[in-house]
């Protein structure tokens, strides 16, 4: 029964990073040129489309690879229908995956290190910090494939409503529930840290601030010092800027 199990573990893992075709059981013709990297970082908050650079690329995993890899998805019918992607989206992400993480999780130093390659000019690690917590829904310390479609799956083809209790999420650092402004003003800092100081134009020292005061003066409706999910989802719904923005990344994948 436990070879059984691992063989079609290994049979979901090997048709999920289309190392075999289910069907024939030949190697699909021709890989993707996208690596994870690529695709995964161009597309989160706060990162521009143009300043991904170029990666050697790797084949699909071998046979022998698989065997190695410590940690394999639940399988592929399941995320298909936990995420808005197709089955061949998600073996083209998975294959990247796997490309840029072979133990199949990603901790947090080695989000990190991905993530300040697209920023090398500040210091992008307190962001990344908080980037890797809300994708971290397991709180274990890593991101594994189906946190990290799931979470993708939001950002790029969620509903307004289910983007924007993302958003929040990323902004309430300690989940209690409500977004304080020392939380905003580490979230506002982490940001302008990521972005550098040598941007053009300057932006002023004390413009961390200024957006933090200017959040919660359209956000906090009732003055008690915190913005609730409420009150955060009534006033984006009402932004017209911000609705654009939700849909920015519509088209991507």
């Amino acid at each position: 029964m436990k070879s059984t199990s691992h063989d079609q573990s290994l049979s979901d893992s090997r048709e999920l990073d289309r190392s075999y075709d289910p069907l024939t059981g030949n190697p699909p013709s021709k890989p993707n040129k996208k690596t994870l990297k690529q695709r995964f970082l161009k597309l989160l908050p706060c990162c521009r489309s143009g300043s991904s650079s170029s990666v050697n690329q790797r084949s699909i995993v071998e046979d022998g690879e698989l065997s190695t890899v410590c940690y394999r998805p639940e399988g592929l019918d399941r995320l298909v229908q936990q995420t808005k992607f197709s089955k061949k989206e998600l073996q083209v992400l998975y294959r990247g995956f796997k490309n840029e993480c072979p133990s199949g999780v990603v901790n947090e130093e080695t989000f990190k290190s991905i993530y300040s390659q697209f920023f090398p000019q500040g210091d992008s690690s307190m962001y990344a910090h908080f980037l890797f917590e809300a994708f971290d829904t397991q709180n274990n310390g890593s991101v594994s494939f189906e946190d990290f479609v799931i979470s993708l799956s939001i950002i790029l083809r969620g509903s307004i409503t289910d983007k924007l209790n993302w958003a929040f999420n990323l902004y309430d650092i300690n989940k209690d529930g409500c977004i304080t402004r020392e939380e905003m003003t580490e979230i506002m800092h982490s940001i302008y840290d990521m972005m550098g100081k040598y941007t053009y134009p300057h932006m002023k020292d004390s413009a961390p601030k200024e957006h933090v005061d200017s959040f919660f003066q359209k956000m906090d409706k009732n003055n008690d010092g915190v913005v609730t999910m409420d009150e955060f989802l009534e006033t984006c719904q009402k932004d017209e800027n911000i609705m654009q923005s939700m849909h920015m990344f519509d088209n991507v994948i």
